[in-house]
């Protein structure tokens, strides 16, 4: 009689995927050598690494199921799709298993910050359309990786942060919008050894009135290592530059530029919003450099309360003549005053 995959890991023949997957998440954390120190823990951690192998792969259970553990590792009647037969042998490293399957080697620190700040797992963020958004690429540089030491002989440390700056633009503060960052990212291979390198879409979501500066963290989505931690990726909101606007925190500032004619003797602006509305303002009285006027709620929603928002202000550069005619000096000496 051959081994009985299904009953090491306590499940029965025609277990869903998800089953098998949590049944070896359940009995590996339970003969894990580091934690369960029976004589016969490594023996049974191999086994139920060796079960979980062959079961989580639709190949290699589809033969276990017609001939048992001596058709698989003997090839009998296993066709490769090829003329020949499909023969299995376990590679021998449950460790190896384990780390492809939790992401690391260390049982006791790996179930620690794998939730993102919004509560949710990393691996169940959704990609999200958006009339703004947008779709960019990173490559993610790799940091030097200590050889590997084996399990329990060494602490593996988590690589430096990579930041990243996420550009947006005042109207998509303004509307909030979602954005999508592909990354690109090495990933451990099932020998916990070697490498391969996959790509993943991150989805932000941009809120309403967000700050220059405000992060956005994904835990461990950088590279993977036996040795190490994989880096968190963060990214930074930072402000586009603006045609006709400047970001004051929520207030956003409309320069207006007015001859010095316009600031002695009135003049009348149109001053546009983020919204696509305008602002008809006439001036009578002097409009001297630097001077503002404040449209009160016509900025930037406010981070923490997106219902209000702050001020669109107006501020006024005036610009002088390179030089006056003798008879215009003589009219402004007769008619301005001396102080």
């Amino acid at each position: 009689m051959g081994k009985d995959y299904y009953k090491i890991l306590g499940i029965q023949k025609g277990a869903a995927d998800e089953d098998i997957k949590k049944a070896y998440r359940k009995q590996a954390l339970k003969w894990h050598p580091d934690k369960n120190k029976s004589a016969n823990a490594e023996d049974k951690f191999k086994e139920i690494a060796e079960a979980y192998e062959v079961l989580s792969d639709p190949k290699k259970r589809e033969i276990y199921d017609q001939f048992g553990e001596e058709g698989l590792k003997g090839g009998a009647g296993g066709c490769d799709g090829q003329g020949g037969n499909y023969t299995y042998t376990f590679h021998g490293d449950p460790h190896a298993t384990f780390a492809a399957f939790f992401g690391g080697s260390n049982p006791f620190e790996m179930f620690f910050g794998r939730k993102a700040a919004n509560g949710r797992d990393e691996e169940d963020m959704e990609v999200d359309s958006d009339p703004f958004g947008s779709f960019s690429s990173f490559n993610l540089n790799g940091f030097p990786r200590d050889r590997h030491m084996g399990l329990g002989q060494v602490r593996r440390k988590q690589d430096p942060a990579i930041h990243h700056e996420l550009r947006v633009s005042l109207e998509e503060i303004f509307n909030g919008c979602t954005k999508r960052m592909k990354i690109s990212r090495k990933r451990l291979n099932p020998d916990g050894r070697t490498m391969r390198t996959e790509d993943k879409i991150l989805t932000i979501e941009i809120k309403r009135g967000w700050k220059e500066g405000t992060k956005i963290t994904f835990p461990r989505e950088g590279d993977e290592s036996p040795n190490t931690i994989p880096a968190d990726i963060v990214f930074v909101i930072k402000d586009k530059p603006h045609t006709h606007y400047r970001r004051e925190g929520s207030n956003i500032v409309f320069p207006v530029r007015v001859t010095l004619r316009q600031a002695l003797c009135g003049c009348s602006v149109t001053v546009p919003t983020l919204e696509g509305k305008s602002f008809n303002m006439k001036f009578i009285d002097v409009v001297k450099p630097g001077m503002r006027k404040v449209i009160s709620s016509q900025g930037l929603p406010f981070p923490k309360n997106p219902d209000q928002r702050g001020d669109l202000i107006v501020e006024f550069d005036v610009t002088f003549p390179d030089s006056l005619p003798t008879n215009a000096k003589d009219v402004l000496k007769r008619h301005l005053p001396v102080s």
